[in-house]
């Protein structure tokens, strides 16, 4: 008798090879597109991920990073942020992946940890970490 088991884990499959020592190397070498596209990517994905739970959908960074940031004095680019950690976040919960992510990732790290200098760079390694471990969920179940 054969079984009829759907297979629900998508056919392309989604980068898990996000690091933040390539982000510290090739930033200068590309002279800053590499974050471009890292970000850009991860815009992308997070909507692919994220899209048939919550029903949202983020902004393309390209458009926040070339358009609303100086269009805006740097306010949408702060809201970005603060509304694409919390989409992670919430579907790493939903997920019921084991690491912490929010909002809150942002705000310390990234904009009040630049005080520390290193901050930006704990945040971004938080990032790739979330990303990473939503991305091969996604491989794995869809």
């Amino acid at each position: 008798m054969e079984e009829n088991v759907q297979n629900t884990a998508p056919v392309i499959k989604l980068p898990t090879n996000r690091a933040l020592w390539k982000y510290i190397v090739f930033t200068p070498i590309t002279l800053g597109i590499y974050p471009i596209v890292v970000y850009s990517k991860i815009s992308t994905e997070i909507n692919k991920i994220a899209s048939k739970h919550d029903g949202k959908s983020t902004m393309h960074y390209c458009l926040i990073f070339f358009i609303f940031s100086w269009l805006t004095l740097g306010i949408v680019p702060l809201i970005w942020w603060n509304n694409i950690s919390g989409r992670i976040g919430r579907e790493l919960s939903l997920r019921n992946l084991p690491y912490s992510f929010s909002e809150g990732t942002f705000w310390g790290w990234s904009f009040f940890g630049s005080l520390i200098i290193v901050g930006p760079f704990i945040y971004i390694h938080k990032l790739f970490k979330a990303m990473n471990m939503l991305c091969e969920d996604y491989n794995q179940k869809g």
